[in-house]
């Protein structure tokens, strides 16, 4: 049985990997009222700079994912030019995090956790100057609690070195910093003062339990506890926010430019990095509607989740044009405002472009308002890419059901054939997959984060177009069957 007893976390999963939104308001309050109510905070929360992520020079978002409901997880995180160092201290927590739910849940034996999921999303809180900062956000279902948690990372480009949050603090601060930290969290709810004392005095916690802090719009500094963290586990977690006059004083040097470049963000990230002139995406225009009767001829669907990928839909883009073969992409809302030109190139090239939420999570495990708020801001970001807006979403893990038809006016589309490249990084074994499975009016899945998925596609191209078959969109086939 599915619990749906960590439906607010999911959300906020949500708007805590958002930023871009928060501070324009198309968020939706229930987006922002459920992180404050997560972090126990009564007053208005200070607002957030938004992060354009498409204004990055070569960003790439690295994304995995499965589509299987007994192995639900998807993951991404930035991998920002400059910043090699920070990438790859986000890499290790998060193949970490993957390897352990992988072992433990996508066995496939009997003592698997019933209902788990993994979700780790990303969210950029500064690119600018020479300075970045991102929140990783995680949910994890078999955890105990709400099985959510966050960590901040830190990139001093002038320094060219890899920060943790408390580096946002000066070193002879620390204390003063504490101390005010504790003044805010005595008296709360749930907060035991003497295990407070005992993880603060404690260099090796205090590292642990300071790993999300970040600045707010006015320049304030919000310091998140995740459950657990400095109170009693049933009280959740909490947020303390310290004013900008009186956390000043006490950061880095790193950390003042961090709270300057928030507060007054430059045009541009410089992190010193050696940037490419290629174009992202270069695929042809398509001449026209397609004309294909599914009804005479033999018509097949390939459709590609979870991208837009940097390089990899670029690639495939150009792979589909030498067959004027169509597709579907089911594209991830995050993903989208990394990638808006290679979505455009999808639309421009005659591909269909389709919902597939914003960060990936089971929606039969969301109220309707959390599935309203996961479509309609992908399908806002696909319109504004394209120019129009999607009429198909494809349910992460094609978990969908009737709460889930009734919050969208999108329809959903599944598939009949399973190529399973998330789980086989195998170019052939995909293409071999697609070719002996592939029938009349199929509706294929696979997806275009995976350079071997992509590798794949000449070969399932070539074969099946030799035998006949003609690539065409979801709803181009649907349409004429």
């Amino acid at each position: 049985m599915r619990t749906h007893v960590l439906v607010p976390s999911l959300l906020l999963l949500g708007s805590l990997s958002l930023t871009a939104a928060c501070s324009s308001g198309s968020d939706g309050s229930s987006g922002v009222a459920g992180a404050d109510a997560r972090h126990g905070s009564a007053a208005t929360p200070s607002p957030v700079r938004s992060i354009d992520p498409s204004k990055i020079e070569d960003l790439r978002i690295v994304s995995d994912s499965s589509e299987q409901s007994s192995c639900p997880f998807a993951a991404s995180y930035p991998d920002v030019p400059g910043a090699e160092a920070m990438t790859a201290a986000m890499k290790k927590d998060v193949e970490e995090r993957l390897s352990g739910f992988r072992s433990d849940t996508c066995g496939g034996g009997s003592d698997s956790p019933e209902g788990r999921e993994l979700n780790i999303s990303h969210q950029f809180l500064v690119a600018s100057g020479d300075v970045l900062g991102v929140r990783l956000t995680t949910l994890d279902h078999a955890a105990a609690g709400s099985g959510l948690s966050s960590r901040t990372y830190w990139y001093d480009g002038q320094a060219g070195a890899y920060r943790t949050a408390l580096g946002l603090v000066a070193g002879n601060s620390r204390e003063a910093f504490l101390a005010a930290l504790k003044d805010r969290l005595k008296g709360r709810e749930g907060v035991d003062t003497a295990a407070l004392d005992d993880t603060f005095s404690d260099p090796a916690s205090r590292t642990t339990v300071l790993d999300d802090m970040a600045f707010t719009a006015d320049g304030g500094l919000r310091v998140t506890f995740d459950r657990g963290d400095v109170g009693v586990p049933a009280a959740g977690a909490y947020t303390v926010v310290l004013s900008r006059g009186t956390v000043t004083p006490w950061l880095s040097a790193f950390g003042r430019r961090v709270q300057r470049q928030t507060v007054t963000p430059s045009r541009s990230l410089d992190l010193g990095a050696t940037h490419t002139s290629t174009p992202t995406a270069a695929a042809p225009t398509a001449s026209g509607d397609d004309d294909t009767d599914c009804k005479k001829v033999t018509c097949i669907a390939v459709t590609f989740d979870d991208g837009p990928a940097a390089p990899e839909t670029a690639t495939l883009l150009t792979y589909l044009a030498q067959y004027r073969a169509r597709a579907t992409f089911f594209t991830v809302g995050q993903n989208v405002a990394a990638h808006p030109d290679l979505v455009r190139a999808e639309a421009r090239a005659g591909h269909e472009v389709g919902n597939h939420s914003w960060n990936h999570p089971d929606l039969t495990k969301l109220t309707s308002e959390q599935i309203t708020y996961q479509l309609s801001r992908t399908s806002a970001a696909i319109k504004a890419a394209t120019g129009e807006a999607p009429t198909l979403f494809r349910p992460p893990y094609g978990a969908v059901n009737a709460q889930v038809k009734a919050a969208t006016t999108l329809s959903p589309v599944l598939w009949d054939v399973d190529t399973e490249d998330w789980k086989y990084p195998d170019a052939d074994k995909v293409a071999q997959t697609v070719i002996a499975k592939a029938r009349r009016n199929s509706v294929v899945l696979m997806h275009d984060i995976h350079p071997t998925s992509v590798a794949a596609v000449p070969q399932i191209l070539r074969t099946l177009t030799a035998r006949g078959y003609h690539f065409v969109t979801v709803s181009h086939l649907r349409a004429t069957l």
